[in-house]
């Protein structure tokens, strides 16, 4: 790619930083910091509030609004349990953002495949990219959080984190970030390998990355929308209440393709397979 092309991707990034920070901060505060730390301080500062945003929402509605409706009184999270999950989440949210900071940074400096405009290779090739970086990024993230379980130095020291949260009081959206911060990265990574797989657009892939904010919030809400062949809350609930399954992502797929997949329909999710 000449320096040209790939100052499109630079301007992108700081049009974004603009819109983000500029709103936000006094100029004298981030307009002299360098091009990596503005972006970086850009994606810290949007994580935040699409997850305090989205989680805060989803939880009125569902533990509020429509109190006892979808969730059960005694399925509900204490607020205790929701504090802990936004403390951990906000001490790991600096280094979530590092991953999109940093693939922002090697788009710009041409080591990936990605475009900047959809125009450069039309809509139906963006369409099929697309497509197949989903395929690759449900792959890497089906594999990843299995070994994460099946690897018990990564369960002690990094997973284990994530499931004291396992079973539906103890749930929330506020558990969807509630990491340790280098699980996080792990488990977002299948996004960055994409990039140098198949081509992809600059764009797309930073609003995916931002995406999988709001999709943690969904699948922790205990919430299922039934909605085949989406890896919806309920069969997330069960990952945190057997261990053994349902290691997906976006879909199924994964799960009924290598033989991990259970049906909400065939767990009660009161019963507790053997725990580490």
């Amino acid at each position: 790619m000449d320096k040209n092309y790939l100052q499109l991707f630079v301007d992108e990034s700081s049009m974004a930083n603009r819109i983000v920070l500029g709103r936000l901060l006094p100029a004298k505060i981030w307009e002299p910091l360098p091009h990596f730390v503005q972006t970086w301080l850009r994606n810290y500062t949007a994580g935040t509030i699409i997850y305090f945003i989205t989680c805060f929402l989803w939880s009125f509605y569902f533990y509020i609004y429509k109190y006892n409706v979808y969730v059960p009184k005694d399925a509900i999270p204490s607020t205790k349990a929701v504090l802990l999950q936004i403390y951990v989440a906000m001490k790991a949210m600096p280094f979530y953002v590092a991953l999109p900071t940093v693939s922002e940074y090697m788009i710009e400096n041409g080591w990936t495949r990605c475009f900047s405009r959809i125009s450069d290779v039309g809509w139906l090739s963006y369409t099929v990219n697309l497509g197949v970086y989903l395929i690759i990024v449900e792959f890497g993230i089906y594999w990843i959080h299995r070994e994460s379980h099946d690897i018990k130095p990564l369960y002690k020291h990094l997973h284990a984190s994530h499931h004291i949260y396992n079973k539906q009081n103890t749930l929330s959206p506020f558990a969807g970030l509630a990491f340790h911060p280098l699980d996080a990265i792990l488990q977002a990574l299948p996004h960055v390998i994409a990039l140098f797989l198949v081509p992809m657009h600059f764009t797309s892939h930073i609003a995916l990355l931002f995406i999988e904010a709001i999709w943690a919030a969904n699948v922790h809400d205990c919430v299922d929308g039934k909605v085949w062949p989406v890896m919806g809350a309920a069969y997330h609930t069960i990952h945190h209440t057997t261990y053994r399954h349902n290691y997906g992502h976006y879909t199924v797929w994964m799960d009924w393709a290598f033989g991990t997949l259970r049906h909400p329909a065939d767990c009660s999710c009161k019963k507790k397979e053997k725990i580490r």
